[in-house]
Order: structure tokens, then C-alpha cells, then sequence
């Protein structure tokens, strides 16, 4: 069983290559039962990759570009998306188990009502994505992906890792953020700094929390009402 451990948290990768695992290739996610298991998807361009329902078990997408993704009640089990666009994808009321994203493009997307549960993201490509009700369930890590102005409210993201990740404008709304890692990240441009209880930063990003929290509260320094006069 492969692992990747980021600081205190190790998290289970999808077991593609033990003995007796054999991936078909596949024309199409859809199936008429549902689910697909056992599964290479690859060099797909669609304009539409709708799923609702679906159960993808034990599979490898790589290199598929969708314009327009929705994803509805979609259970998906020691998956790897890899090299993928999934444009600005719609995907609600799902559960991610062992799934890896590598290098992929999210931008925009809203994810709303996931639950996740050992689900790494890669060098992957968040910026202006909405989380919307998402709940951690066991190890999460975002490592080495843009963020920039995405949003997270109404989010459990208690003990998730996010490690060396671009922060810009990235906000957090009401939610739950119990030991959330955000060491090695510049928290300086964050938003919605008071929400942030109980995380974990080191001692020199304190400074960085001071930054944008003076930004967030518009404060203007009296030194340059001086300069004004």
C-alpha cells in the first residue's frame, strides 16, 4: 500500500499497482450499472463529462480535457487523476476515498457537499474554485497548488495540510479549521483571518497573520495623515 506523509499526516494513496490489479482501458466513465472498476481512461477531449450516481473504483484518468464537468453523488474509490482539465467543474454531494490529483486544472470549479477521505492534491490548479460544505474525513493534503481567490466556507478542514501552496486572496469563511498545517505558505494576503481558530502556522508567520489582518480591516496608519498635511 503506497503512502505520502506530509508532517503529522500520512495519507493512503490508491493501490494501482499490487499484484492482481489489472486496468482495462475504457472508452467512457458512464455505465449503464453505475460503476466502473478496474479502469484506464486517457487522452480524452469531451465537451460534457456528466456522472451522476456513479461509483468509479480502482482506475487511472490521465490526460482528459472536459469543457464542462457535473458530478453529482459520484463515489469514487483509490482513483488517480493525472495531466487532466476538468474545466470549471460542478461536483456536489460526493465522497473521495484514496484519490490522488496530479497536476491538474480545477480552476473555477465548485465543490460543494464533498467529503474526503486520504485525497492528495497535487500541482494542481485551484485558483477561483468555490469549497462549499466540504468535510474532511481522514488524511487531506493540498501540496504545491494555486489557490489564488478560491474560497472555503461552511468547511471542516480540521487537521488538513496545506503545504507550500499558493495563497493569494484565498479566503476562509465560517467553518472548522481545527489543526488545519498551514506552515510553509504565505498567509499574508489571506482572507478572513479571523475565522482561522485553532490552526497551526509557525512562529514566523505571525507576522505574515499581522499583514493581512491589517489589509482585511482597511486600517489607515496615522503617519500617512501626516504626510497628507
Amino acid at each position: 500500500m503506497e503512502t505520502r506523509t506530509f508532517g503529522r499526516s500520512t495519507v493512503t494513496l490508491p493501490s494501482l499497482s499490487e499484484p492482481g490489479i489489472y486496468l482495462s482501458n475504457v472508452a467512457s466513465l458512464e455505465s449503464g450499472r453505475g460503476t466502473v472498476q478496474d479502469f484506464t481512461y486517457a487522452d480524452a477531449d469531451v465537451r460534457d463529462l456528466d456522472l451522476t450516481s456513479a461509483h468509479l473504483i480502482t482506475g487511472r484518468v490521465t490526460h482528459l480535457h472536459a469543457q464542462r464537468t457535473h458530478l453529482h453523488d459520484v463515489r469514487i474509490d483509490s482513483v488517480e487523476f493525472k495531466d487532466s482539465n476538468l474545466g470549471s467543474a460542478q461536483w456536489t454531494d460526493s465522497k473521495l476515498s484514496r484519490t490522488v490529483f496530479r497536476a491538474c486544472k480545477l480552476m473555477g470549479a465548485n465543490l460543494t457537499g464533498l467529503t474526503l477521505d486520504n485525497v492528495l492534491f497535487e500541482n494542481c490548479k485551484l485558483d477561483y474554485a468555490t469549497f462549499d460544505r466540504v468535510r474532511v474525513a481522514g488524511p487531506v493534503v493540498f501540496s504545491k497548488c494555486a489557490l489564488t481567490e478560491a474560497s472555503f466556507t461552511s468547511c471542516d478542514l480540521s487537521r488538513a495540510i496545506f503545504d507550500d501552496c499558493v495563497l493569494r486572496l484565498t479566503e476562509f469563511g465560517h467553518g472548522t479549521y481545527q489543526d488545519c498545517d498551514l506552515r510553509g505558505n504565505d498567509l499574508s494576503t489571506l482572507r478572513g483571518i479571523a475565522m482561522l481558530n485553532k490552526v497551526i502556522i509557525d512562529r514566523a508567520q505571525q507576522t505574515q497573520l499581522a499583514e493581512a489582518l491589517t489589509a482585511e480591516l482597511d486600517i489607515t496608519f496615522g503617519e500617512d495623515l501626516d504626510d497628507e498635511q
